[in-house]
């Protein structure tokens, strides 16, 4: 696809060959230009250069006692049973309960990943807001905040002072300052307010120069948010909302997909977008027009993940995010559009016959400053049939430290946890530690378009990714075509040696298909295939074909697998597990899976 190319719609098909660049950033300045004048720009300029607010915006009198001007009606909800655990005692994080009296607040306390995330942003907030009346809550969200407050007297290191994790922090604060400026604790107020400057002006430093990412967007949000509802922050404001719509083109792709190619990351991106433009609502200013286009840019690609149940795939460490998530967050953007099918800098292809949804892979992973918890899945892919995941991806990396265990982390994030092929029992990239990414498939190709198969029309998509190049010397290609009534995916992977002569001996080599929760799977007498039973007794059968080079020699065996729910449950299941010896110059291996009934 060409650079200047417009990614296809749910109800659309073309053909679209070409390389996928994942790293291509999105000029927003270059699509919507903000709105400036002379003096706003000289004030940006001045605040810019540590001239304080308050002498820029009211330059002959004293500054302004301190307190939030408006309140904000969000539309952005948190998860009301997480708000219900907190107003019984507990903090509820990825399926695991913890005393609130209990945790350690300090940023340099030890928490897991997740915990900590929900602590240190003040994320739960939201969750309690969702719980039940205001009156009911304030108790609970003076106690918490209180004693991290007490724990974090001021900006320091650890995580608490990531500069994402502190503007998350401060967007929750302003956003639900009724709960907790206006409770029963007089002590705590002074206290809250003179954290919130500090975090402000803290992030006034910290995020211009925290580098291209989610965390950045976050904290220039917060910068902004600030500026508009706190007094004589209009040099803020003009700093911030600047310096963020240049910031929001190197967090997405061309088409709307951020570039470490996270579901979570691009839920909480149209979030903080969505908060922020609530803002301006409750500050009674008129919000840069590149903030709608480029939560509008976002949405789709979302969408393109999403299951026959409402919920997301479990992609870059993710579970699958439950579809009620999903749907509020879509609702509270109130944008109304279709999934992006053919995404091509996301990477995310979707295909979609009758009731039957299939999400491909065909991008290479995220570069090493983009990736969130970087997981080697390249040519993986997912299916659905209605409400029932048949193929999935194991997920969850991005929740290990709860019901997860932490010791399976970085294997949640191999090759081998995707339905993808794998060789040599080898990632096609190189997992490293702290959710980054080595070596590996750096150069994806990748072709759709509709064909005509059995006097009906199908879609197919085709890709090929060389992260097993440089050590194997050979390249996997993948086909896929679903029927246009989702009765039949057909599927076929090809190694291609990189030289003309390919390398002599055998290598091992594995075809993964992770089956949903609750799919019971029975493999034929011959050893050739397997039935796949739905939970809702719809009935699917998978066959291994021997017209491929190499196929007659491949086993079909079912092995033990997990699945990490939205939550971040881990269930046990199952997975079809083609396997054997292949040529080290080359082999073809071409599988089925039929809808029976």
């Amino acid at each position: 696809m060409g650079r200047g190319a417009v990614p296809t719609r749910d109800d659309e098909a073309a053909p679209v060959p070409g390389q996928v660049e994942t790293s291509r950033a999105l000029a927003l300045t270059d699509v919507i230009a903000p709105r400036t004048n002379p003096g706003e720009a000289l004030i940006r300029l001045a605040y810019r250069m540590g001239v304080p607010g308050h002498a820029l915006a009211a330059p002959f009198r004293r500054p302004t006692p301190l307190r939030v001007l408006a309140t904000v009606e969000s539309p952005v909800t948190g998860d009301r049973m997480a708000g219900t655990a907190l107003r019984a005692g507990h903090f509820l994080v990825h399926g695991v309960k913890l005393p609130i009296g209990q945790l350690d607040y300090e940023s340099a306390g030890r928490l897991s990943p997740g915990l900590e995330r929900a602590v240190h942003c003040f994320s739960w907030l939201y969750d309690l807001a969702a719980s039940a009346p205001r009156a009911d809550c304030v108790t609970v969200a003076e106690r918490i905040t209180s004693h991290w407050i007490a724990a974090n007297p001021e900006p320091g290191k650890g995580p608490a002072w990531e500069v994402e994790h502190a503007g998350l922090r401060l967007m929750a604060w302003l956003i639900h300052a009724p709960l907790v400026l206006s409770g029963q604790d007089p002590a705590l107020k002074p206290k809250l307010l003179a954290a919130i400057a500090e975090t402000a002006a803290w992030l006034d430093r910290k995020a211009p120069r925290d580098g291209a990412g989610l965390g950045q967007i976050v904290g220039l949000a917060a910068v902004t948010a600030a500026g508009l509802l706190l007094p004589e922050g209009k040099p803020r404001r003009l700093f911030g909302e600047a310096s963020l719509i240049r910031a929001l083109g190197d967090l997405v792709g061309e088409d709307g997909g951020v570039l470490s190619r996270c579901p979570e990351a691009q839920m909480q991106a149209i979030a903080v977008l969505t908060d922020l433009l609530a803002c301006y609502d409750a500050a009674g200013h008129e919000p840069p027009e590149a903030l709608f286009v480029m939560r509008e840019l976002l949405v789709p690609p979302l969408l393109s993940l999403r299951h026959g149940d409402g919920a997301l795939g479990n992609w870059q460490g993710q579970g699958a995010v439950r579809a009620d998530r999903v749907a509020a967050l879509i609702e509270a953007t109130g944008v109304r559009t279709r999934p992006l099918k053919d995404v091509q800098h996301w990477g995310f292809q979707r295909l979609r016959g009758g009731k039957t949804v299939v999400q491909f892979d065909a991008a290479p992973p995220p570069r090493a400053r983009h990736a969130r918890m970087g997981c080697a899945s390249t040519l993986a892919f997912e299916m659905s049939d209605g409400l029932s995941r048949l193929i999935v991806n194991c997920g969850g990396a991005a929740l290990a430290g709860g019901q997860v265990p932490a010791r399976i982390g970085k294997g949640l994030r191999a090759t081998a946890a995707h339905s993808t092929l794998v060789l040599d029992n080898a990632n096609s990239t190189a997992v490293l530690l702290h959710g980054k990414l080595g070596k590996g498939a750096e150069n994806v190709e990748v072709e759709r378009q509709v064909v005509r198969k059995n006097g009906g029309e199908a879609t197919r998509v085709e890709a090929s990714h060389d992260g097993y190049a440089a050590r194997f010397g050979l390249t996997h290609r993948r086909v896929l075509s679903l029927r246009g009534d989702g009765s039949e995916l057909a599927g076929e992977d090809i190694l291609l040696p990189v030289a003309r002569k390919g390398k002599r001996g055998k290598i091992g080599l594995a075809i993964r298909f992770h089956l949903g929760r609750g799919v019971e799977a029975h493999l034929s007498e011959d050893g050739r295939g397997a039935s796949l039973l739905l939970p809702d007794g719809g009935l699917w059968q998978f066959r291994l074909r021997g017209d491929g080079t190499g196929a007659s020699e491949m086993a079909l065996r079912c092995e033990d697998s997990l699945w990490v729910d939205g939550d971040g449950r881990p269930h046990a299941t199952e997975q079809l597990v083609i396997e054997g010896l292949t040529s080290r110059g080359g082999g073809q291996f071409s599988w089925l899976l039929k809808k029976m009934g």
